[in-house]
């Protein structure tokens, strides 16, 4: 990886987007050029039906790209293709000073674990998985050894991230 990759991992209504959403806004206020990727783990679509774009992407094209002078778009359809690995997305990013990734639990890159009592499941991910390296979270975490966040502390967890991925840049 050329960039940076930190990752927020945690449970079902843990609250990773929200915090993804609130350190990205923090580190591009401090001037920062950051990237997400965020996984899904059911079928989802970002193309409208009856616009051009779905229209050749229904057609069978593989890649659709859609462009104006505001933003572009790659659409890669997988038809047969397995889910790319992390790496393979994190490669055709543009260059950047940190990756935030949502979701990829199962991956080895470092990650914070959001922790909320109203998530799903509350159970630790952290004991199990060695690439976490932070928690936030809206609860005491008493005997957790690694750094705990408030998950509202949004400039804390972005000063951590900034320290953290300092030397990988």
């Amino acid at each position: 990886m050329s960039q940076p990759v930190l990752g927020v991992t945690g449970w079902k209504n843990s609250g990773k987007t929200t915090l993804v959403e609130r350190l990205v806004a923090e580190l591009v206020r401090r001037g920062r050029r950051i990237s997400t990727v965020k996984h899904a783990h059911h079928d989802f679509d970002i193309d409208v039906p009856g616009t051009d774009s779905f229209r050749h992407r229904q057609a069978g094209a593989s890649e659709v790209a859609i462009v104006s002078a505001r933003r572009w778009a790659l659409m890669h359809e997988l038809r047969d293709e397995d889910e790319p690995p992390l790496a393979s997305v994190l490669a055709r990013l543009a260059p950047c000073e940190l990756v935030i990734v949502e979701g990829y639990k199962r991956e080895g890159h470092p990650k914070i674990e959001a922790r909320r009592l109203g998530a799903r499941d509350t159970t630790p991910l952290s004991a199990q998985d060695p690439s976490i390296v932070a928690v936030a979270a809206d609860h005491a975490q008493p005997g957790e050894t690694l750094p705990v966040f408030d998950i509202d502390d949004i400039a804390a967890i972005a000063d951590f991230a900034e320290t953290f991925c300092a030397p990988r840049v």
